[in-house]
């Protein structure tokens, strides 16, 4: 069998690390994987957004906190997992998470942690003459 997921999207928030109490650090931050498509119909321009909730485990873990932050674009691949729970009106649901066994940074190298430039003298893409 294969439970597999292979997501490049951003972060919706920054990740937020904790540890099991057996100490093994955990994780978690939410990946915003937008899809865009022309409408056939209409010929208007659409977008869809899914949401996946990420858990990363151990060394991965620590890396992702210590690395991303929200709006890092990411490659995320790892397994689907479930688990239920009873919701504030007493209903039981299903949440799914990414179990995820492999990151990488799709950032440009030297991208600020904020998100914007890192100074002044830097050249953007729109200012390239060629």
């Amino acid at each position: 069998m294969l439970n597999k997921i292979m997501l490049i999207g951003n972060l919706g928030r920054d990740p937020e690390m904790s540890y099991t109490p057996a100490g093994k650090a955990v994780t978690k931050f939410s990946l915003a994987v937008s899809r865009r498509w022309n409408d056939r119909e209409s010929g208007e321009r659409r977008e869809e957004t899914q949401w996946f909730n990420v858990v990363a485990w151990d060394r991965l873990a620590e890396t992702c906190s210590n690395y991303l932050h929200k709006g890092s674009k990411v490659y995320i691949e790892g397994r689907m997992t479930s688990h239920k729970y009873t919701d504030k009106d007493g209903v039981e649901r299903t949440a799914w998470d990414v179990n995820a066994f492999e990151m990488q940074m799709l950032d440009p190298k030297g991208a600020a942690v904020g998100g914007g430039p890192t100074g002044g003298d830097e050249m953007g893409t729109d200012d390239v003459p060629f």
